[in-house]
């Protein structure tokens, strides 16, 4: 028998049961941080800042977040240097989300580690994670979802709406429903051609 809390295998990418109570008091405090930043006043950046601290694992410092913002836990955030959330974006990171220096995401993204068995009666008790790597100076389009178990390397941009269902090479633009690269990018590049 696994003898590993639910939050440990969790974090391991391992069945897991999400109504542990450990898991829940970790969610609902991840929600109430939320909610505190999300009705902060735009005026108020010294608020925004400790709400920031508070929520993500690391870089909470230096982030750029227009509010809205969602998170399952956050403690499992890892953040670069001025990463920028545009307004409604979403990170569900039952598992370890790492966002690279200076990586944008514009409207409404959303970051997914959690999945869910096929079996119906094992997906009643339980779910499990993959962890989502995203480089640095990577450009993430509106609207656009990043599955569980995604890498997108440094530098490439993903167009608008796209899903990300496989892992996106350094300096490429990639687009679509499965999102696939489309090109590289040039260096010194401003719009696509």
């Amino acid at each position: 028998m696994d003898e590993r809390t639910q939050k440990a295998r969790m974090l391991d990418g391992a069945l897991y049961d999400a109504l542990d109570p450990e898991l829940v008091a970790a969610r609902i405090r991840a929600r109430e941080l939320c909610q505190q930043l999300n009705a902060a006043r735009e005026s108020d950046e010294a608020l925004r800042r400790t709400l920031c601290r508070q929520i993500f694992a690391k870089g909470g410092d230096t982030v750029w977040m227009q509010p809205p913002f969602y998170c399952d836990y956050g403690s499992n955030i890892e953040l670069g240097e001025r990463v920028f959330f545009n307004f409604n974006c979403i990170v569900l990171d039952v598992c370890r989300v790492r966002i690279g220096d200076f990586t944008q995401f514009g409207p409404g993204v959303q970051v997914l580690t959690p999945l869910h068995p096929l079996d119906a009666a094992l997906r009643r008790k339980q779910e499990y994670g993959k962890p989502v790597d995203i480089g640095a100076d990577v450009w993430v389009g509106a609207g656009a979802l990043i599955l569980p178990g995604v890498t997108i390397r440094s530098g490439s941009v993903i167009g608008a709406g796209s899903v990300v269902t496989r892992d996106i090479p350094a300096g490429v633009f990639a687009a679509g429903n499965p999102c696939r690269v489309v090109r590289a990018i040039a260096p010194g590049e401003t719009t696509g051609g």
